[in-house]
């Protein structure tokens, strides 16, 4: 009896092993995914320049807080081991500094040869940077890390779409995806898009895709003319489902591409990526030719006139607030935000003149001196001091702001501080940096109600979801700026051409797929 007992100690022991053992082979079994990237969308004909500051990069686990989907019980977190190294992104600005690009690749490398190997890799990118004496910086960005971590590491690159991608850039990715949405409401659902793409392939064995499918489309086109709210780029982007659907697609995208950038990329791609080959190929030509058969019909999202036109509907309207978009100098497209054209404009006008004056609120000028002035003097103050025009007075100067300080906040991620100081009925926001201003809480946080002021001018293109749901009606100004909408008016010299809309006569283009190598084959 007492030698069965231990005969039993001894199995239930050994089968307690098995299972740790097992258990601990199930989470050595885990794919290692490291997550790196940069993203900024970058104006190459603004005179403003992006330093590393700008882009806020998150190092180790502090990038987690990026993506709600790679929390620490998300079912995402819990599929893979993950080793995020660095994470840049910054708002959209000038062309970056090769000082501020080489420092942030550097850092990069060095996090990822000291933390490999790696099955996986999270590139996260938006696709429009621009980087002095550098071409195509997310292909070199993409290539450096490949001679760190290896051509047989799965790559899945998640972009914006209105990034650009090269063909360096389609071969050393293996997975890529974009949005599908302009306003980017899908953001979130297009990083978590690509990282399951990317599990999911690592899991079933499958790895690199069979095929990547690549086509340039000769487009080259602005965001606010190709929003997904309205037609044709509604049913366009509407189409991307169906083919993804389809077995043997893992994804499929369509890239507007950058209008604000000189460089051979910047055009419009569709890429699908998969394992059949004559899906992959009919999904690919489909989508690129219904693109270019539809590049007629696009747009501008709202209405667009001179400032002046703008005015004198805001004027005669009695819907608030009137929404106007100063959209040359949209620091969300690239533009160097202190353009102080709009705003010496509105100051000249007679309407506002006066306190009692048609209420505007005008968000908003970085002036970093005027904001220290006003620091000094407090809320309720005084003050006469110059803002703006610090990076781009091509066309305006600096201008004089003479009123009443209403508010001051510290602390800003963006701004850093923002002062609203009273010039007659305008409320001009300045801040210590550019900060655009999407949400309406940007505003009551400052003491401005902007659903009872009758005009609201924002530095921006087309409305972000909150300020378009806030606008009592809308019109976008065609306004002096790096980000001029007047494509003609910018002086390309070296993408590609013919390019619509550039060329409006050119020959229908050959729109049949290249096929893209994968990241592993042999030259």
């Amino acid at each position: 009896m007492k030698n069965l007992y231990i005969y039993a100690v001894i199995i239930f022991v050994f089968i307690s092993s098995c299972k740790e053992d097992k258990a601990s082979n199930e989470k050595k079994q885990l794919p290692r995914i490291a997550i790196a990237g940069l993203g900024i969308e970058s104006s190459t004909f603004s005179p403003a320049l992006s330093t590393e500051e700008a882009f806020h990069a998150k190092i180790g686990d502090s990038v987690f807080n990026r993506y709600p989907f790679l929390q620490v019980d998300s079912l995402q977190r819990q599929r893979a081991d993950w080793v995020p190294t660095l994470v840049g992104k910054s708002l959209p600005g000038g062309t970056v500094t090769r000082e501020a690009y080489e420092s942030l690749v550097t850092k990069t490398l060095k996090l990822l040869e000291e933390n490999g190997p790696y099955d996986g890799l999270f590139f996260d990118i938006h696709g429009a940077m621009s980087v002095v004496g550098l071409d195509d910086p997310e292909g070199d960005l993409i290539e450096r890390i490949r001679a760190v971590i290896g051509n047989h590491v799965l790559i899945s690159t998640s972009m914006d779409l209105h990034g650009n991608v090269s063909e360096r850039l389609a071969k050393h990715t293996d997975l890529i995806t974009c949005y599908r949405m302009a306003p980017h409401e899908d953001a979130i659902e297009s990083k978590k898009r690509a990282v399951t793409n990317l599990i999911d392939r690592l899991e079933n064995g499958k790895e690199k895709p069979a095929y990547k499918a690549y086509v340039p489309v000769p487009i080259l086109l602005p965001g606010e003319k190709t929003s997904t709210r309205i037609e044709p780029g509604k049913s366009l982007y509407a189409k991307i489902p169906d083919i993804t659907k389809q077995d043997g697609v893992i994804d499929a995208a369509i890239w507007i591409g950058y209008a604000w950038a000189d460089e051979p990329r910047n055009h419009a791609v569709v890429m699908v990526t998969g394992d059949n080959k004559e899906q992959v190929e009919q999904g690919a030509e489909k989508l690129a030719q219904n693109f270019w058969d539809v590049r007629k019909q696009f747009e501008f999202v709202a209405p667009t006139t001179t400032l002046d036109e703008s005015l004198k509907l805001a004027l005669a309207s009695d819907k608030k607030p009137y929404m106007i978009s100063d959209m040359g100098d949209n620091p969300t497209a690239g533009g160097a935000g202190d353009v102080t054209w709009t705003l010496q404009e509105l100051l000249a006008r007679p309407e506002f003149k006066s306190e009692k004056g048609t209420s505007l609120i005008y968000a908003s000028i970085p002036g970093p001196e005027f904001v220290e002035k006003a620091l000094e003097i407090g809320i309720g103050g005084k003050i006469k001091a110059e803002a703006g025009a610090g990076v781009d007075n091509r066309f305006a100067g600096p201008l004089m702001l003479d009123g009443t300080i209403t508010a001051i906040k510290e602390g800003d991620v963006n701004a850093g501080v923002e002062v609203v100081v009273k010039v007659g009925s305008i409320h001009v926001i300045v801040t210590k940096k550019r900060k655009p201003y999407h949400h309406l809480s940007d505003f009551t946080n400052l003491g401005l109600n902007p659903k009872e002021t009758d005009i609201v001018v924002v530095k921006i293109g087309y409305l972000v979801p909150e300020l378009y749901d806030m606008r009592g009606d809308w019109i976008m100004a065609l306004t002096p700026g790096g980000v001029d909408q007047d494509l003609n008016r910018l002086g390309y010299k070296r993408i590609q051409r013919p390019m619509f809309p550039l060329d409006s006569d050119m020959e229908n283009p050959d729109l049949s797929v290249r096929w893209i190598s994968a990241s592993d084959a042999k030259e």
